[in-house]
């Protein structure tokens, strides 16, 4: 078995296809007024779920989850945090040095983090 697909309850899945279309510069292959997917390179997939309508009703919150996207080096991690936060996107952390390399996080509309690194060679 292997996992290929995430899905993230959100308030309104328009909203956030727009946003990670933006954030990702992928287009949605399927949108809904209640779900959305962007299938990534890799076949890796994310879905946006309407927490409205999903069965059983969610009972968490949102915030606990990222996703993290990796990227070629330093210089490209800062480069993105700029062009992401001169866009006017939610900054949790500021382009910092950690044990896993040089991450930034923002926010989507619903809380859910994304966090852009640079894995150690």
């Amino acid at each position: 078995m292997t996992p290929n697909l995430i899905i993230l309850y959100v308030d309104d899945p328009d909203r956030s296809a727009a946003f990670y279309e933006s954030l990702l510069g992928a287009r949605p292959v399927e949108r809904s007024p209640a779900f959305a997917m962007f299938i990534f390179p890799g076949g890796i997939k994310l879905g946006l779920w309407s927490r409205k309508a999903v069965e059983p009703v969610v009972a968490g919150g949102t915030g606990a989850f990222e996703i993290d996207v990796p990227l070629s080096n330093a210089a490209e991690v800062d480069a993105v945090f700029a062009r992401l936060s001169t866009a006017g996107h939610t900054i949790l952390l500021t382009p910092t040095d950690m044990e896993f390399g040089r991450n930034f996080v923002v926010a989507d509309p619903d809380h859910h983090r994304i966090r852009f690194y640079n894995p150690p060679v």
